[in-house]
């Protein structure tokens, strides 16, 4: 099989993997209906969060990560060609988090790929996934905007892997920081105008 071939398997994989969309299916067999029906209409945990459900949205959360990592690791060791098993892991990951965003089963329309995007960094590259991780905790914890944070993690994601890791990993980090960029321009305005909602970490006293 052609390393051509088994690149285009791998993004395949990924996109498949990707496509999957747990917010929608764990959210069902709760019987909480169809998730895009309510909040901001997102298939993510942060919108899942907003059923009260809060095993769900860690649900969510995890299964939506691990996606993308899976597919990763699965393409990794997958591709036995030493030159391209990193572009592999790479590909699938990528095309793992193309898959939440653009699900084929969803008339491709998606979440915005944060927490499959760090699935993903974690996956291919452990130290900067960590790095992106921990900005996304102080950023939270500081400014209690999670478009904030996520924006900020992945933006910095390949800033990390320009000295962590290969050119490669750079230019796919890249990608897919300008991809959450497109994917949060309504939240872009809100904190511009001052109109983006904060993380709520505890209730207010009554």
């Amino acid at each position: 099989m052609s390393d051509t071939t088994l690149l285009v398997l791998s993004g395949l994989l990924g996109y498949l993997l990707g496509s999957v969309p747990f917010g929608i299916v764990f959210t069902r067999l709760a019987g909480l209906g169809d998730i895009r029906k309510i909040g901001s209409g997102n298939i993510g945990a942060t919108n899942v969060l907003r059923t009260g459900r809060k095993d769900l949205a860690l649900l969510t959360l995890l299964f939506d990560s691990g996606k993308a990592a899976l597919a990763a690791g699965i393409a990794y060791y997958c591709v036995p060609e030493e030159g391209i098993s990193d572009t592999a892991g790479l590909i699938a990951g990528t095309a793992g988090v193309l898959g939440h965003n653009f699900p084929i089963w969803l008339k491709f329309k998606g979440g915005k790929g944060v927490a499959s995007t760090l699935g993903m960094l974690l996956a291919t590259c452990w130290q900067v996934g960590l790095l992106s991780c921990v900005t996304w905790l102080v950023m939270a914890l500081t400014f209690r905007y999670s478009s904030l944070s996520a924006l900020t993690a992945l933006i910095l994601a390949p800033v990390y892997a320009y000295f962590l890791a290969t050119p490669e990993y750079v230019y796919f980090y890249a990608f897919l920081a300008l991809l959450s960029v497109i994917r949060h321009r309504g939240n872009i305005y809100r904190l511009i105008h001052g109109e983006e909602s904060k993380i709520k970490f505890k209730k207010k006293a009554e």
